[in-house]
């Protein structure tokens, strides 16, 4: 039986201790004063106090993670989605303006020096603080670009704090950058299993100096393109600091059909060279397992994989797929035939076999898919427990922080600069493709016009390198909640105006989806109906049968482009992106009225 650390023991009681401290933003609550008199007095009280702190996702991770981009879509109700599709507006959009994480964070960094403890040990829970405050701020960055920056516990009689106005991204991010740099040269270098260490604040630190580096260049709105590239430059050099001194490594026993898969059905990733951090789980004590997986991560409840991101592996022999003849016609057998290992251990292929089937109605044994209404037909298995053992499914960890990422970070930072060498690929980008048992990626590789159309606004000098390292992190980091952030801010928003598809049938009739040469469903027009009494195939086994039809008719099973053929459609219209406004939101206009000198929104809002 898997044992948890007494590190994740200990948080456990901590975080019930704590669940009487929540406040918000305005609130000032008796449980302050008495920490501020009685509590931060030596190092156990400061490690309980930063449990408070942590703040990174848990189960369902893979489940909503890439919904409303071009690697998957959903059918509930979705932020992007919605906006797209209505007419949002500082009214309707009023969620995100919550400051308890913030004020968490600088109520630990005034009280953290009240403990009898070593000067290094203080500056260990200082950098946590900090890093803990810069991510806190990030997200406010990403959502809302100017934000008042505040370094200090507010209550209701602060009213220079509570009446700020806004301060000025570049501002707020230099502050962002001072904790972050404060944390990777104080924060312990090792932690027990599922503690934030030096390694974990740098690889977080160098994925946000990737994230506003490339948002700056693309973004002209903000008008700081000239501080780009120090940006980047300063995350080739923490990614670098990782790759070097760090001691990780990639995950490879040189089997290219399983090793990467296995990263997320595991029970011990600690062991793993290539976890950084990951969240550590116990069956029966925190259980891995909250929900049913096959529901929800398998891509049968709401968010489902699309077909662009099925198209965007590459063969395996290194080719575009976008390169095979009549490619986009292929259909679901044909799609999976020879390409990149990662994409049969990311999504369910012909001939794999399913277990634990949970409410999937047609159950356990091998794939059939289960077509419906706005669904696409492809599934997830990345991150899916495909075991009917409890134990074991509750005993999975969750990778938060993989190794893999930070290697794309520098090779995308370095090309973005226009510095990239092979040297540089052959340790970041052609790592994750021994893996995979993939062909090298070299400089001046060619180019896939599928891939230069999404992304026509590159301006580095190496481009084509920019377009393959894309494609990489895109495989490589799918269903780990990057995609939309990477398409935000790369500036390619007006991508997600494609409507979502489904798998092609370029007819009518019977077709085999297992991959065993013998069909499995039956395709009607929307003019028959479904017989009582059904046929079955050469092995016996009843056919599975579905009305189609098109949008124009909606009493079918399933949504085809044409009445007779064509992909599965998984919404009539997915709305319009609006530029650049849709890539922040706005200030809720309740706390405009209530903070007037917050000033006018930012960007058309």
């Amino acid at each position: 039986m898997k044992r948890i650390s007494n590190y994740h023991t200990f948080a456990a009681a901590a975080l019930l201790f704590l669940s009487s401290c929540n406040d918000g933003f305005l609130e000032k609550y008796p449980e302050t004063e008495i920490g501020q008199e009685s509590f931060f007095n030596n190092e156990q009280d400061l490690n309980l106090a930063s449990l408070r702190l942590y703040d990174f996702p848990s189960v369902g991770g893979y489940y909503i993670s890439d919904a409303v981009t071009d690697n998957a879509w959903t059918t509930g109700s979705a932020e992007l989605k919605n906006m797209m599709v209505s007419t949002p507006s500082a009214e309707s959009l009023t969620s995100g303006w919550d400051w308890e994480k913030v004020r968490n964070c600088n109520f630990f960094l005034e009280n953290f020096r009240r403990a009898a403890v070593s000067e290094q040990r203080l500056n260990h829970y200082e950098g946590l603080g900090r890093f803990f405050r810069a991510r806190a701020y990030v997200e406010k960055v990403k959502r809302y670009s100017d934000v008042p920056w505040i370094e200090q516990t507010v209550s209701t009689d602060n009213e220079g704090i509570l009446f700020a106005a806004r301060d000025p991204r570049e501002l707020v991010v230099g502050k962002i950058l001072e904790d972050y740099d404060f944390a990777i040269n104080n924060i312990d270098e090792t932690a027990p299993n599922g503690a934030v260490n030096r390694w974990v604040a740098k690889a977080d630190y160098a994925r946000f100096l990737l994230y506003e580096g490339t948002f700056r260049k693309y973004h002209p709105e903000l008008n700081l393109t000239s501080s780009a590239d120090a940006l980047l430059q300063r995350a080739v050099e923490v990614a670098q600091d990782v790759i070097t001194n760090g001691g990780f490594f990639i995950h490879n026993t040189g089997n290219p059909r399983e090793d990467y898969g296995s990263l997320f059905f595991n029970t011990n990733l600690f062991a793993v060279g290539e976890i950084i951090f990951a969240r550590d789980y116990a069956h029966e004590l925190l259980n891995g397992d909250v929900w049913d997986t096959s529901d929800g991560v398998f891509g049968n409840y709401e968010v489902f994989p699309v077909k662009d991101l099925v198209q965007a592996y590459l063969m395996e022999d290194g080719s575009f797929y976008s390169a095979q003849p009549n490619y986009a016609q292929n259909e679901f057998v044909d799609e999976f035939k020879n390409r990149d290992p990662r994409m049969y251990q990311t999504l369910a292929y012909p001939g794999w076999e399913l277990v634990r089937s949970g409410t999937y109605l047609q159950g356990s044994g091998l794939y059939v898919q289960q077509l419906a209404k706005n669904f696409s037909g492809y599934h997830q298995i990345k991150g899916l427990y495909n075991t009917t053992n409890l134990q074991e499914r509750n005993n999975i960890d969750l990778p938060l922080y993989r190794f893999a990422e930070t290697l794309l970070i520098y090779a995308e930072a370095k090309a973005e600069l226009g510095q990239l060498t092979q040297g540089d690929l052959d340790i970041s980008v052609n790592m994750l493709r021994a893996r995979a048992g993939m062909p090298g990626m070299t400089l001046n590789p060619p180019v896939d016009p599928v891939q230069a159309a999404k992304f026509p606004n590159v301006s580095s000098p190496q481009r084509a390198e920019i377009l393959e390292i894309r494609r990489e992190r895109r495989i490589e980091l799918a269903f780990e909640g990057f995609r939309h952030d990477d398409l935000m801010r790369w500036e390619v928003g007006k991508l997600l105006e494609k409507e979502p598809q489904g798998i092609y049938f370029s007819r009518l009739g019977q077709h085999d989806l297992n991959g065993d040469g013998v069909p499995d469903i039956i395709l009607l027009p929307a003019s028959e109906s479904i017989p009582a009494q059904r046929e079955t195939n050469s092995l016996g086994v009843p056919f599975i049968y579905y009305r189609v039809g098109t949008f124009a008719n909606p009493d079918v099973s399933v949504f085809l482009s044409s009445p007779t053929s064509g992909n599965v459609q998984v919404v009539e219209n997915a709305g319009t992106f609006e530029t650049p406004k849709y890539y922040y939101r706005p200030i809720p206009q309740s706390q405009i009225q209530l903070n007037p000198n917050l000033g006018d929104q930012l960007f058309g809002w």
